[in-house]
């Protein structure tokens, strides 16, 4: 399910939603002819061919005038590895602010794949995903998984009902596969260093379809920018 600023991800009770942008392709080019004191007004060709130069040549500072807010709700597990583009980040222009479940105690939501969802371990390497089970091997791991599940939310009622803190109550609660929402703030360069990571083929499943869903929303905000910056992906 989509619409024109948010797309529905995963088992469609996660999504991506762009909240707001702050410049266009234009905003770069502007940004790098500043250093002649020079202004365009409306973008053409000899701006789009400046774009594709900064971006060939590594040029990353006029591509962080231009900025997206989104607001993402995923599995834990995906908002762990994402989390690693703010602490991690040399590109400036970031920004993370999650829900907390010391003061929001809505209806705890989980990640549970399908029969047909689940992985093998890859044979020559401690990370990533091997070949998918076969239906009849991953229907028992989904059946564990959402009576785990489910002990886990009969706990974490309990607690509550008993008058524990909700920030000690959440202990109760599988981790990985609960879902949070947060707000993300970065840099055109930013997001498609994001972009350029996670929809390679190497990565993660499930945060690389979070990372097709953010593409599909600023792609045309930014249409010749991001296809200079991220185009051997798409």
């Amino acid at each position: 399910m989509t619409n024109d600023n948010k797309i529905n991800v995963l088992d469609d009770k996660g999504y991506v939603r762009l909240v707001d942008v702050m410049g266009d392709d234009l905003s770069v080019v502007n940004a790098a002819r500043v250093s002649f004191d020079k202004e365009s007004e409306a973008l053409g060709e000899w701006d789009a061919r400046l774009i594709r130069f900064l971006a060939r040549e590594g040029h990353g500072s006029p591509f962080r005038h231009a900025v997206a807010t989104f607001e993402i709700y995923a599995p834990l597990m995906v908002a762990r590895q994402w989390w690693k583009y703010v602490v991690g980040s040399d590109h400036t222009m970031d920004s993370w602010n999650e829900s907390s479940r010391r003061y929001v105690t809505e209806e705890p939501t989980f990640y549970v794949p399908a029969a047909d969802e689940w992985r093998s371990a890859p044979e020559h390497s401690k990370q990533g995903s091997g070949e998918p089970f076969e239906e009849w091997e991953g229907a028992p791991l989904t059946d564990v998984l959402v009576e785990y599940v489910k002990e886990g939310l009969h706990l974490y009622q309990s607690a509550l009902d008993c008058g524990v803190a909700p920030e000690q109550a959440r202990l109760f609660l599988p981790a990985y596969g609960l879902y949070v929402r947060w707000r993300w703030t970065a840099s055109l360069q930013s997001i498609c260093h994001f972009l350029n990571q996670r929809l390679d083929d190497d990565a993660q499943h499930e945060i690389t379809e979070y990372a097709r869903a953010i593409h599909e929303l600023i792609e045309p905000r930014f249409p010749v920018a991001v296809g200079e910056l991220v185009a051997e992906h798409v």
